[in-house]
């Protein structure tokens, strides 16, 4: 499994680790945080995906991003929830995702109008709902936000191995 990531910033990556204590009621916390831009099937190459996405890509120039707070997704269309996830807000990132699902499609649920940048945090509650959900007014309360960066270069992830297996400079 494929997905076209935004590499996520030091600021980013930092505020992750920083609030990681808060989120002990959740079932999971992702390690290795990313942000989603697309996501693809299994059914094509690394090679292949790579040249398809060159030329959609070709005329993307550097934009701005930044985190906004603490948000969740209740009810979200798979995997335990809730979702708790850092918020990205980015003009740019949302004409990528556009541009992108217009040339492959979307993912019925998760991307074209449903599509939330996010850097996902935890998900599913491990035991007590009442101390995942006090967890999330705490962090919504600490005002989690960075400032803007600019995202110079889209990747592709490979789910696998967690880890960038093409780059996109913009």
């Amino acid at each position: 499994m494929f997905s076209l990531n935004v590499p996520v910033p030091p600021a980013a990556r930092r505020i992750a680790a920083d609030v990681a204590p808060e989120l002990t009621a959740f079932r999971t916390v992702r390690k290795r945080p990313t942000i989603v831009v697309k996501r693809f099937g299994d059914d094509r190459s690394l090679n292949r995906l790579r040249e398809q996405l060159r030329p959609t890509l070709a005329d993307v120039r550097p934009f701005a991003a930044r985190i906004t707070g603490v948000e969740t997704f209740d009810n979200p269309p798979n995997g335990d929830s809730p979702v708790v996830y850092l918020a990205v807000e980015g003009e740019g990132l949302r004409d990528v995702h556009e541009r992108v699902v217009r040339e492959f499609g979307a993912v019925e649920g998760l991307e074209g109008d449903e599509y939330d940048p996010h850097v996902t945090l935890a998900r599913g509650v491990a035991e007590d709902r009442d101390s995942a959900e006090a967890a999330v007014e705490r962090l919504r309360a600490r005002g989690l936000e960075s400032e803007p960066w600019t995202v110079s270069e889209l990747g592709i992830w490979t789910k696998e191995y967690r880890e960038f297996s093409a780059r996109f400079p913009l």
